[in-house]
């Protein structure tokens, strides 16, 4: 693992909490277009992780800082307050969120196009 993967890989959890904290605030505004939104967003990074740094890792990587940003964002404060509401569009958003993140991040790995043959001696 080199140096510049391991960058990589944290400049994609940075942009997935920026990613989860803009579709939280997004979704709820803009229903039901804002919740694509959010979604869309979380998936486009997700798989452009993995397509960035040629491994899922990257993809797992933008997935973790997300869900750490919904995760708090989703915690109570003392006051009472919190950010997301008791709607459909809250639970869409942090259910197929996770799925989203979840299928990018286990993509199967296709072969690259002039690869060697699947079946060697031929």
């Amino acid at each position: 693992m080199t140096a510049v993967r391991l960058v990589a890989y944290a400049v994609f959890a940075v942009f997935g909490l920026l990613v989860g904290v803009a579709g939280a605030l997004v979704q709820a505004g803009w229903l039901p277009g804002g919740l694509l939104l959010a979604l869309l967003a979380i998936g486009g990074l997700c798989y452009g992780g993995v397509k960035v740094t040629g491994t899922r890792i990257g993809g797992a990587a933008a997935s973790a800082g997300w869900l750490i940003a919904v995760l708090l964002l989703t915690a109570t404060r003392p006051e009472g307050d919190f950010l997301f509401g008791a709607g459909i569009g809250s639970y869409i958003f942090l259910l197929g969120g996770m799925l989203v993140a979840v299928m990018c991040a286990t993509l199967p790995r296709l072969p690259s196009p002039g690869g060697q043959p699947a079946r060697l001696g031929k």
